[in-house]
């Protein structure tokens, strides 16, 4: 432009030649007319679909503002179709100056359009003439709109720079690209976010910042932009995102894959890490990797619709104790405000569980003949106190070795060393508490035990036939811990009684478990779950009051599964033991309970019956009485929270398409393989027919934990062992686990779609659970915590401040929390966390969606809570 920077007004010297004047006047107005178009922004710059494809190899953007996202086309890659979509024109005064231009001067136009001037024909020799240099004027205008404005330029020059800028670019991007990092809060302006901790790194210091912020000549775009390519995969849009339903996709929660193929993933990981070192000069500090476009594809997530699951609240309905402590309580915005927490005063101390250590609830109590001290008694409000840690608590020894061995401070109980040690259930071994495999009947060791079970009754067939277990009153739970070694998942209980911690040893051990007992309330599972019921010496006094607590286990078992007996009434000849004999095998044969084998563990010197419950109802048919009778109708078998019991047993399905009519998939098919009782009648939960809402679910969050969780969070995952999913739906993400060594509870919320039968159908476990209550787990039990868009729907019932405070009751020191959640919700639990001296390791936003990753420190708070008080709620 400086050849073209005359003064209009100067008149020529007499000593010009006329054809000189000439061209002097014609330079001089196309050096006027290029003045007044200066401004003029191209529909689509060049660059951006030339440069910025070499820039950002095989990915696609999303161009939002603060304000208001951009839409994308459905069904093309944003780089082969209208270029349109790419940029939008920086006001509606060029817009109106390029309708006037492109009646002017087409060649423009064509320039604009086809990103460069080759195939532009001018339309006489003037204009031929001016095309070489305003080709140059177009290239120094894409290098002017790709250069941030800087603090010291002029009004006049900011002005003209904002005009040739595309609007879409975002607050807070530096000038190479990379947004801004805030050292303070540890957040990138309007996006990501990697937190300094423990196994990661400062994304950028402070000075790098005011580096990346003084540096030029690096194009700038929006921060979604950059995001994608960090990300390493496609972005879609909504309507790309429904169109990828056939594949991935779901309609109501959009839970979508990319659609993109695996070699683009590839490369486009391959991609971001070259980026990232590329970014950062110094090569010894190792970058966390930011989310990949997998851990966006559930940010976009509307309602979810029940289809054809009921919930469990639903079928609980008639039982006063559903939802009765929070169904009023409403969430507020103000939940994520400071608060000052304090430590909780109870008589618990460091293993406070608020609904199983009511003091005053249990005081109440009329009678405790069926163990109803055991049970939950909540609290009218759950705690909002923060449970202490045991003096001299460490970090938690790493599976398996910590099935052999734990701290001996981090579970400081030794009662049962002194009571079972004889019995090899725990002994002291210095500053360790080690666990020898025993138990009461398996003092040589749970592994014979358990391939004496399978050498007396080939067909249980642990780990192919028989996958998942319940075991009753497990002591510490090493039946449960040795079968892992055959694959098989245990869900181990008992209660928190005079075997002191026992439930505790087993969570701190690295083996699934929780506080339970068999009283006067059903269990959290649904009917017709488990392959096999063990029961070793459990003081169940199965046949008393009609035989109820066996028929719970009825309940429970799968029409063909087998309940392992192992007692002293199998065995021994002393009276009691052969009255309680007698009345087992009358109530068994009314129950129509087969035996199948009585034998006798000759190394461990005690003997196990092993009975099969039938597939069928013909036996009901014909007995001679009814007792135990037969529910009415009207029962739901799987209704389970908060349920009374009753002395009655369910017809079983005799519909080939029901649940419970066969027997599932050989393990490990069935994990993968969607149940056979799943038909496309019926609509699952995110809209699609069950059985590919089901294959879609599993395909996506293999995707996402693959891509995403097990690489690009900073996770080291061979410190991972106890994990639960807080709000499961099918089990897709514990199934994507299965590779890992680790187990997870999947929980299903009471009033969230009943898919917990999906879940026990595919081999794994879980339980129902309102979050608006205290867990039924010792505290510093998991070392994950994996929460997808619960907060938002648990803060309609109850504040998340409540919900918090258990999650930091349930975490080990040290321990995750994984939030996918709106950005709202996010930002309250984030601010909690940070209350909270969380590290915030990550967060990730996107179109008013996130995901956060925080990791739990050792701090307490000093200041302990006055006795029966609580924090006060904002």
């Amino acid at each position: 432009m400086a050849l073209f920077e005359r003064n209009p007004g100067r008149r020529p010297s007499n000593s010009y030649s006329t054809a000189t004047f000439v061209v002097f006047v014609a330079l001089v107005l196309v050096g006027v007319w290029m003045l007044s178009s200066s401004t003029f922004t191209p529909a689509s710059l060049p660059s951006e679909n030339k440069s910025e494809t070499n820039e950002v190899s095989e990915t696609e953007s999303i161009v939002t503002t603060d304000e208001q996202p951009v839409v994308e086309p459905t069904n093309t890659r944003q780089e082969d179709t209208n270029p349109d979509v790419n940029t939008e024109s920086s006001s509606n005064e060029t817009e109106n100056k390029m309708e006037s231009e492109n009646k002017r001067e087409n060649g423009n136009e064509n320039e604009g359009e086809n990103g460069n001037g080759n195939d532009s024909v001018s339309s006489d020799e003037q204009k031929g003439t001016q095309k070489v240099t305003e080709k140059s004027d177009e290239k120094i205008e894409e290098e002017n709109s790709s250069k941030p404005s800087g603090d010291t330029k002029s009004e006049s020059e900011s002005k003209a720079d904002t005009e040739n800028k595309p609007s879409e670019e975002v607050k807070g991007q530096s000038e190479n690209g990379m947004p801004k990092f805030d050292d303070e809060t540890g957040k990138t302006e309007g996006g990501e976010l990697v937190t300094p901790g423990e196994g990661t790194q400062e994304l950028v210091s402070q000075n790098k910042t005011t580096e990346l912020e003084n540096s030029s000549g690096n194009s700038t775009e929006s921060f979604n932009e950059k995001s994608d390519e960090r990300g390493s995969e496609q972005i879609t849009s909504n309507d790309e995102t429904n169109n990828s339903e056939n594949d991935k996709g779901f309609t109501t929660e959009t839970i979508t894959s990319e659609n993109q193929s695996e070699t683009n993933t590839d490369s486009g990981q391959e991609k971001v890490e070259q980026e990232l070192t590329s970014g950062h000069n110094n090569t010894d500090i190792p970058m966390e990797s930011f989310p990949n476009a997998a851990q966006s594809e559930l940010l976009n997530e509307t309602s979810t619709q029940n289809g054809t699951f009921s919930t469990q609240a639903a079928e609980s309905r008639n039982q006063k104790e559903v939802r009765a402590t929070s169904a009023n309580k409403k969430g507020s915005k103000d939940d994520a405000v400071a608060v000052t927490w304090k430590l909780c005063n109870t008589s618990a101390g460091a293993d406070y569980i608020p609904c199983l250590d009511n003091v005053a609830a249990i005081k109440k109590l009329r009678t405790t003949r069926h163990y109803e001290h055991r049970e939950r008694h909540c609290p009218d409000e759950s705690p909002t106190c923060l449970v202490p840690l045991p003096e001299g608590y460490k970090k938690s020894i790493e599976w398996p070795h910590s099935r052999d061995k734990i701290w001996y401070h981090n579970v400081p109980h030794t009662l049962l060393a002194d009571v079972k040690g004889h019995q090899n259930w725990v002994k002291v071994s210095g500053e360790y508490l080690s666990f020898p495999g025993g138990g009461t009947q398996f003092i040589k060791g749970a592994l014979h035990y358990i391939d004496n079970i399978q050498e007396s009754l080939p067909d249980i067939a642990w780990g192919n036939k028989t996958r998942v277990v319940l075991d009753v009153g497990c002591g510490v739970a090493s039946f449960g811990g040795f079968l892992f070694e055959r694959d098989v998942l245990t869900m181990s209980f008992a209660p928190k009684d005079e075997h002191e911690a026992q439930v505790q040893f087993a969570l701190e051990r690295g083996i699934p478990a929780i506080s339970a007992v068999m009283g006067t309330k059903r269990l959290p599972y649904p009917s017709l779950s488990f392959d096999v019921i063990h029961c070793a010496r459990c003081r169940v006094p199965w046949h008393v009051d009609g035989g109820m607590l066996l028929l719970e286990l009825n309940r429970l078992l799968r029409p063909g599964g087998y309940f392992v007996w192992s007692a002293t009434p199998v065995y021994q000849s002393l009276p009691e033991d052969v009255e309680i004999w007698q009345a087992m095998s009358d109530l068994m044969k009314a129950m129509c309970w087969k035996i199948v084998i009585k034998t006798k563990d000759t190394l461990n010197k005690v003997g196990l019956a092993i009975y099969q419950k039938p597939s069928d109802n013909k036996c009901y048919d014909k007995r001679k009485e009814n007792s135990p009778p037969m529910c009415q109708e009207s029962d739901d078998p799987n209704a389970a929270w908060n349920i009374s019991l009753q002395a009655c047993m369910h017809k079983l399905p005799v519909d080939p398409n029901l649940r419970g009519s066969k027997w599932p998939e050989q393990w490990p098919k069935r994990l993968v393989k969607a149940p056979y009782w799943l038909n496309e009648s019926q609509t699952g939960v995110y809209g699609k027919p069950a059985p590919k809402d089901f294959e879609a679910d599993y395909a996506h969050w293999k995707h996402v934990v693959n891509s995403s969780y097990i690489n690009g969070m900073g996770i080291d995952w061979s410190h991972i062992r106890n994990v639960m999913d807080m709000r499961a739906v099918y089990g897709g993400f514990a199934a994507a686990l299965r590779d890992m060594k680790v187990w997870v509870m999947n929980v299903v919320p009471i009033d969230s779609p009943d898919t917990l039968p999906v879940i026990y159908e595919r081999g794994l476990f879980g339980m129902y659970h309102n979050w608006c209550e205290s867990f039924s787990t010792y505290p510093r039990s998991y070392d994950l915590l994996h929460a997808d868009h619960l907060f938002s729907r648990i803060k309609k019932k109850c504040k998340i401040l409540l919900l918090m405070a258990e999650v930091d009751r349930m975490l080990r020191p040290e321990g995750k929390l994984i939030v996918r959640d709106n950005l709202e919700t996010i930002n309250e639990i984030e601010s909690i966390a940070k209350s909270l001296k969380y590290e915030v390791r990550m967060t990730y936003t996107k179109e008013k969606q996130g995901l956060l990753c925080v990791q739990k420190t050792v701090w307490r708070p000093t200041e302990v809570e006055v006795e029966n008080s609580t924090l006060p709620l904002p």
